[in-house]
């Protein structure tokens, strides 16, 4: 065990690859959000999914639809499933003979008109949490940027055939060490270790996969700045067997890398307070840290079937606590349907909420 100083921590973040199965699932619910908003902006969804990979491969999405769209969801899945690489047992799954259930309650227009104005489904009391924090330029935690950053050039180089031995599914653990300044804030001082987990084809060796994550993942991908000689990397491959995943599992987990909480939203449109309200937590907490009214803080926003109410926690990196919610009442209309009209129902290149607001 590390003998740190005063003032200094270690944290350590988790983030998947596209693969993941927990992650698939979040994939393959988005994948049938957007078949439904692509034919009906108006679609009401609210959707789960959970996998099996193994020789008992299934994929199943269940939950509600409200919507004049005609989707085939059987399709719209083995096409999310194949986008991810899923296309061989030997990685786990194969898209065109996986087992594909569909449990959703597919409600057409006849019933559409009489619920218009009704922006919810059945998730209109949740607890959503927006965090932000001025340790990097994108003010997210180093340790989850690093993470996702990692895992996203895995998903890249295996996409490209540069890791052709590579599976799908990986996880992979970043901790970092961190610094708490004069003023509270957080200053990463280095990585202290990076673990990875990966699956792989049986024509890899260990030695060359170890070789390839270091010089073509790791180092592209962490600044030099982060990384000198007493960093620990655990490069374990993992035996080809079945696992289950779930939606929504990862988003919370994963969004702030273990700094906050972030709501489960994947499955969602964007009227939804689970989705629209993760959103707009991240959108004012940013505002509040691009606004240098404090340098890190937590927004939790509380949404009941009548009302919503905003919180935040500083950690006493700037204004009063009392006074930064005060000035995100002022600022910002948390309402689903306001939060829905100003950050947009899809997906797309565009992320409003990382645009700081005037306040």
């Amino acid at each position: 065990m590390d003998v740190l100083p005063k003032g200094s921590f270690l944290f350590a973040s988790e983030a998947t690859t596209e693969g993941h199965l927990d992650r698939l699932c979040d994939l393959v619910c988005e994948a049938v959000l957007d078949a439904c908003l692509a034919q009906d902006d108006e679609s009401k969804v609210q959707l789960e999914a959970c996998a099996k990979s193994g020789q008992s491969g299934m994929v199943m999405i269940l939950g509600e639809v409200v919507s004049k769209a005609s989707v085939q969801y059987e399709q719209v899945i083995r096409e999310a499933v194949k986008a991810v690489g899923y296309d061989s047992e030997e990685k786990g799954l194969d898209w065109r003979t996986i087992n594909v259930i569909v449990a959703v309650e597919d409600q057409g227009p006849d019933i559409t008109a009489p619920l218009a104005g009704q922006r919810q489904l059945a998730d209109d009391q949740v607890v959503v949490q927006g965090y932000a924090s001025d340790e990097t330029p994108e003010l997210m935690p180093c340790s989850q940027l690093l993470a996702q950053e990692l895992c996203t050039k895995m998903d890249t180089l295996r996409r490209e055939g540069t890791l052709a031995w590579l599976r799908p599914d990986a996880r992979v653990q970043v901790t970092v060490k961190y610094n708490t300044d004069a003023e509270g804030g957080l200053v990463p001082l280095r990585v202290h270790s990076v673990a990875i987990v990966y699956g792989h084809l049986s024509e890899v060796k260990p030695e060359t996969a170890e070789k390839d994550l270091l010089e073509k993942v790791v180092h592209a991908v962490v600044p030099e700045r982060l990384l000198d000689s007493d960093v620990q990397f655990l490069f374990t491959p993992r035996a080809r067997r079945g696992d289950a995943g779930l939606s929504g599992r990862r988003f919370v987990t994963e969004s702030y890398g273990g700094w906050a909480a972030a709501g489960a939203a994947p499955g969602r449109d964007g009227s939804a307070p689970a989705r629209c309200g993760a959103l707009g937590a991240r959108w004012a907490a940013r505002s509040l840290v691009s606004a240098k009214l404090c340098r890190r803080c937590l927004v939790q926003l509380r949404y009941t079937a009548t009302e919503s109410a905003v919180q935040v926690q500083s950690f006493g990196t700037g204004r009063s606590d009392a006074e930064l919610s005060q000035i995100l009442a002022q600022s910002f209309d948390f309402r689903p349907s306001a939060l829905h009209q100003e950050l947009g129902a899809r997906r797309s290149g565009e992320v409003p909420w990382e645009k700081p607001k005037a306040l």
